[in-house]
């Protein structure tokens, strides 16, 4: 399969990008670098990107911003930035390479676990993940070609605890993680969020 990895530079998307292509043939979608490059906040960029990668048989987004601050701190521009990043960034992956995705072809969509289980300072980005999941879960019921969508929901990734100066031992590494990635795409489900903590 021919799969395009929009954040591969990230450090979930490379990992997932590393196993992939392990059995496939992967076209690397950075910000700022990769084979590719697409802004996730643009749809005309998006739109160019699956242009120019076309024809291919999956997309993995592993990108998108959202905030992560204390309530009385956020204000309107800090709810906006989930909503216009990672969650609308990801429904207009869906929405616009469903046109050029291959027939059978398939969305692997991220959230987290703080759809779930939120946090102090997660009153931004824990109802953009919940979103996310519920977007993906009403898309497949009328993507059509035999398209699928899901999402995984990662926890913690270890690597990212530890550039907080945190201890790693908490989280999953992202190598691990990548395998949740994998099942998406080489899978049949449609519509379903796999939990990253699977793979710890």
């Amino acid at each position: 399969m021919r799969v395009i990895v929009i954040g591969a530079t990230g450090t979930i998307g490379r990992a997932a990008a590393d196993a992939l292509a392990a059995r496939h043939e992967v076209v690397r979608v950075g910000h700022s670098g990769g084979e590719h490059r697409a802004d996730l906040e643009s749809p005309a960029s998006l739109e160019a990107l699956f242009r120019a990668a076309a024809p291919f048989d999956a997309v993995v987004c592993c990108a998108g911003r959202a905030t992560f601050k204390p309530l009385a701190e956020l204000g309107e521009e800090g709810y906006e930035l989930g909503l216009r990043s990672k969650l609308m960034g990801q429904v207009n992956v869906v929405r616009l390479g469903v046109a050029h995705v291959a027939d059978g072809g398939s969305f692997t969509l991220t959230s987290g676990v703080l759809a779930r289980e939120p946090m102090p300072g997660s009153a931004a980005i824990s109802p953009v993940n919940a979103a996310v999941e519920a977007f993906a879960k009403a898309a497949a019921l009328e993507l059509p070609r035999g398209v699928r969508v899901n999402v995984v929901s990662p926890p913690w990734v270890s690597e990212t605890l530890e550039m907080m100066g945190m201890d790693p031992a908490g989280g999953v590494p992202a190598e691990k993680l990548a395998a949740a990635y994998v099942r998406c795409v080489e899978g049949t489900m449609n519509g379903e969020t796999v939990d990253g903590r699977e793979f710890a």
